[in-house]
């Protein structure tokens, strides 16, 4: 065991010397590259700087673009959420006109006339373009639907733009 006990010392001690000698020669390598790295001719050199600021151009004039793509982006967005705005209360206006109409709801009153008003020049363009289905005060207005189709693809569209706008394309 005492036999067992020197030979874990030595294998320990051999591990240590050589461990050593391998540090030394990484420091020997490591200092001769730094050294090699630092005697640059004086046309390398120039040409590293001329690199260095070229590069360093590059960089400013990026974030300079991204600065300037990001405000765009920021104004498009305000005005894509008005947009959306103003499609959406299209959206609940054209839906009230027809559930209104569809449950009969008489026209002498004042909510109605309020619709009516509101809804009259949107929906003019779309008055009588296909017969509606009536069953005495009860109207499906199948215009009305299609007026709201056609508004929903108008919005699809004009929010594609903006998004065109927006987004530059890099690559052809």
């Amino acid at each position: 065991m005492v036999e067992d006990h020197k030979l874990a010392i030595d294998e320990a001690n051999r591990i240590n010397r050589h461990e050593a000698v391998k540090a030394a020669a990484t420091q020997e390598v490591q200092a001769e590259i730094a050294s090699s790295a630092q005697q640059l001719s004086e046309p390398e050199a120039a040409q590293a700087a001329t690199i260095g600021k070229q590069i360093r151009q590059k960089a400013v004039a990026e974030v300079a673009q991204t600065d300037v793509a990001i405000e765009r982006s920021k104004f498009v967005a305000r005005i894509s959420q008005i947009v959306d705005f103003i499609f959406w209360l299209i959206y609940g206006l054209i839906t009230l006109e027809i559930l209104l109409d569809l449950i009969g709801a008489r026209r002498t009153n004042a909510f109605r006339s309020l619709i009516n008003t509101l809804t009259d020049p949107l929906l003019a363009p779309f008055q009588s373009l296909v017969p509606d289905p009536v069953a005495g005060r009860f109207q499906f207005r199948v215009s009305y639907v299609v007026a709201l189709v056609v508004y929903i693809l108008l919005h699809l569209t004009i929010t594609g733009l903006l998004r065109l706008l927006v987004n530059r394309r890099t690559t052809i």
